[in-house]
């Protein structure tokens, strides 16, 4: 237990205070924009532990997760696009309220997910991954046909979304909303994770026929992992919208799903807080390599596989103990 402890709890707390701590020191430093940076990162931390539950401890690998993340910034730029505007989407007037508009998107984001998550989970492996992808290309290319949203160039969101008692205008207020949540919803899904439904799940990954014996039904709990983790993905897409002012086709992409892989297996797989550092990591080299050169890609790609091959548990799977990824 006193292992578990130092090796989680403690190292997560330190960063956790550093975090909290950031926005003071970026001011004291002059730099002012590395609280944008680092909130750019939160966002991506929540995609990445949504997904390492699926991935992770359910063992369904998807390649279309991108389409929740398109989901939910599309809805929330869309809502606030005709509220703006004063142009009635089917009767409705839009609304940049938060406390209406987020719940909604997050709704559509699970019922996506069960409907997706429902049709794919009939499969395994190969067929499951394609079927993913599918869906989220499918998805991205209905965004695209969207012309009067932007089309391929996108949606401008000009407001912030609005929240009782909090100014999500003002960057370090932004800033802490994407911590609290980042944080809440780690905790949320550890106790996921550490309940019977997630020791099921985790023993579907070892063994599905065990499980079958033992008299439990493999579908609901990898569909309702898979819908849990779709709302949260959902959720960064939100937060992106917010943070960024600009929704494009691109979030749903394949590509974009495939980052966010990278992001996970990167921190370690089935070790939640791993592919937080996964994400951080990404982004960091992401934001070096793009200063060196517009190919960044080709520099990125050999460095994950190099990184894939010397550590199957990731730069942090091993250093949190995270049995769930070997």
């Amino acid at each position: 237990m006193t292992r578990i402890f130092s090796r989680r709890v403690v190292p997560a707390g330190a960063v956790l205070l550093l975090l909290a701590l950031l926005p003071m020191g970026a001011q004291l430093a002059g730099m002012p924009y590395a609280v944008n940076v680092a909130t750019r990162f939160l966002i991506y931390g929540l995609v990445a532990v949504s997904l390492d539950l699926v991935l992770g401890y359910g063992a369904m690998v998807s390649f279309g997760h991108a389409m929740f993340f398109g989901t939910g910034g599309y809805i929330a730029a869309i809502a606030a696009h005709h509220a703006l505007e004063g142009l009635p989407l089917l009767g409705w007037q839009g609304s940049l309220q938060a406390l209406l508009v987020w719940p909604l998107a997050l709704l559509l984001c699970g019922v996506l997910g069960a409907v997706v998550g429902a049709l794919a989970l009939r499969t395994r492996g190969v067929q499951f991954i394609m079927i993913t992808l599918a869906f989220g290309q499918m998805v991205y290319f209905i965004l695209m046909s969207l012309q009067v949203y932007g089309g391929d160039d996108g949606l401008l969101m000009s407001q912030r979304n609005v929240l009782p008692f909090i100014d999500l205008e003002n960057p370090e207020s932004f800033y802490y909303l994407c911590l609290i949540i980042l944080v809440a919803w780690t905790a949320v899904c550890a106790l996921i994770t550490a309940s019977r439904f997630g020791m099921v799940l985790q023993a579907l990954r070892q063994s599905e026929r065990r499980v079958v014996n033992l008299g439990a039904a493999p579908t609901p709990y990898r569909l309702l992992a898979f819908v849990w983790s779709a709302i949260g993905t959902g959720l960064a897409g939100i937060l992106w919208a917010n943070y960024a002012g600009l929704v494009t086709p691109d979030m749903a992409a394949w590509t974009k799903s495939g980052e966010f892989m990278a992001m996970v297996i990167l921190g370690g797989v089935g070790t939640l807080l791993g592919p937080i550092g996964g994400a951080a990591v990404f982004l960091g080299l992401e934001q070096l390599l793009t200063s060196w050169t517009e190919h960044w890609m080709l520099v990125m790609g050999p460095i994950l596989v190099l990184i894939a091959l010397l550590g199957r548990r990731g730069l942090f799977g091993r250093w949190l103990g995270g049995r769930h990824g070997d």
